[in-house]
């Protein structure tokens, strides 16, 4: 009961809940999904339906979300991908979207309204936002909404990336922003699942459930000897991946931007100021 109630990831209000937790939850009503794709660049998942709420994580364009109620300007939904349940603005879903063709591989990449890098842009697409191509024009991918996007800024979805922890590198210097999941921001846990789905690898949105679900236990000790590129380093509220057996790769609030460090600093300095000890490291 204590799973199917995680607030992050239950679609169960007193009010309303979703209707296959008929029998396990008390609501005062229970509906069904209405299936619909985030068509913004990215939209922001709150925790209440305000736009100053708390920023829980970020919707790409692309991903399909499931609505369980649409109000004043809002929708609140369960990301399909993750699970992640809040509020998102009504205006950035869509119910006939086509489905995704291709994923954005470059960090950032712009919309134009034609093949042409001179016209002006559209809109900026993130790492991980997903597109439907339909045709191409030279260097272009012309997209099933009539917008065109440079073509090898862009990647099948049935291609992932070779290497996780390269994609992670590209975000070196984004600022830190809770809860968000772009180039223009992100947490320790957004890095660590965009560069794990480039991969191919789908993962939770939080570092708790990261931590209880991806890859396997490694031991260690003091002295942090024997671990590998790809190893996830996981606190009590924080995760770092690990770029060589002793740099970690990691969003944090105290550089305040995705950072490169040794491992052994990093560690001391949070253990003494902020998450604790190393609760585990895991190896995919």
């Amino acid at each position: 009961m204590s799973t199917i109630l995680d607030r992050r990831i239950t679609v169960f209000r007193s009010d309303l809940a979703a209707s296959h937790l008929r029998g396990q939850v008390e609501a005062g009503a229970f509906a069904e999904p209405q299936p619909m794709r985030v068509v913004a660049s990215s939209a922001p998942v709150r925790r209440e339906p305000r736009p100053d709420a708390p920023l829980d994580t970020e919707a790409l364009r692309g991903e399909l979300v499931q609505v369980y109620e649409r109000h004043e300007g809002w929708a609140w939904a369960q990301l399909a991908g993750d699970g992640y349940v809040g509020y998102l603005p009504d205006d950035a879903l869509r119910a006939e979207a086509s489905a995704p063709t291709h994923r954005v591989a470059a960090l950032r990449t712009f919309l134009y309204p034609g093949p042409s890098i001179k016209l002006a842009p559209l809109a900026a697409l993130s790492l991980g936002a997903s597109v439907t191509v339909v045709a191409q024009t030279g260097d272009f991918a012309v997209l099933a909404d009539g917008d065109h996007i440079f073509l090898r800024h862009l990647a099948p979805l049935d291609r992932p990336e070779p290497d996780f922890v390269a994609v992670a590198e590209r975000f070196l210097g984004v600022p830190y922003l809770w809860g968000g999941k772009t180039s223009l921001g992100l947490d320790c846990s957004g890095l660590t699942q965009l560069a794990l789905a480039a991969a191919g690898i789908a993962a939770p949105r939080d570092s708790d459930q990261l931590e209880a679900s991806v890859g396997q236990p490694v031991r260690f000790d003091e002295a942090l000897d024997g671990l590998r590129r790809g190893d996830l380093v996981f606190w009590k509220g924080h995760v770092g991946i690990l770029t060589d057996p002793d740099t970690l790769l990691h969003a944090n609030g105290y550089t305040m931007d995705v950072h490169r460090e040794p491992l052994r600093e990093a560690r001391d300095r949070i253990r003494d100021k902020s998450f604790g000890a190393i609760t585990s490291i895991r190896r995919l």
